[in-house]
């Protein structure tokens, strides 16, 4: 009896065909793989029963330069409102510090108290105006007259309203955290059990 079907070699997917001939010549020539490297940034919001806390480390880098250890990410947007900002450092200040001042213009015009869908309003609109080109991914959090309020703000000027929110590369081991800790009206004391875990 013959064959009907013909054998061909699978296409597409990674062969791993040459794993053992680079790890030869790595070892034969003394070149050592390049190491990892941590590098970018994570910043974090968390809505609890009182009010939204933010976090976010403080490493710059310049590539795999450390550039500032201690560069502050998180910006003052009102007496109510504060914004992580990740991306490009210059980018996220600027902008910041930008709807920072419009917001402050319009508390003296009207005599209130900003909101946080009005600061929101103003960095999606300056971001969706450059199309992604303005490198600030943005956790805006704060309290108004309305309760607590969380967003996230993507450099194209998409925006997210959640009860906690990461950013930047460190966002996932972040993101793991919460999801598996983060529970509706969480008290202070439990957010600090939950920050002392996440230094650790």
């Amino acid at each position: 009896m013959s064959k009907t079907a013909i054998e061909v070699a699978p296409k597409g997917g990674f062969s791993f065909d040459l794993c053992k001939r680079n790890e030869m010549i790595l070892n034969k020539s003394g070149v050592k793989p390049p190491t990892y490297r941590k590098t970018g940034t994570t910043i974090v919001g968390l809505i609890f029963e009182d009010g939204v806390i933010l976090g976010a480390d403080t490493r710059a880098t310049e590539g795999p330069i450390v550039a500032d250890k201690n560069c502050e990410k998180i910006h003052y947007m009102a007496p109510n409102i504060y914004c992580c900002g990740a991306g490009t450092a210059a980018d996220t200040e600027a902008v910041t510090d930008m709807v920072s001042s419009q917001l402050q213009l319009h508390r003296y015009a009207t005599g209130r108290e900003s909101r946080v869908v009005t600061a929101l309003t103003l960095l999606k609109s300056h971001l969706f105006r450059y199309q992604g080109h303005v490198s600030a991914a943005l956790v805006l959090g704060g309290v108004d007259i309305t309760g607590p309020h969380l967003h996230t703000i993507y450099p194209h000027g998409s925006t997210d309203t959640l009860p906690y929110a990461t950013m930047g590369s460190g966002s996932l081991a972040a993101m793991a955290m919460f999801e598996s800790k983060y529970k509706e009206g969480l008290t202070v004391s439990f957010l600090f059990f939950t920050i002392c875990s996440l230094e650790n």
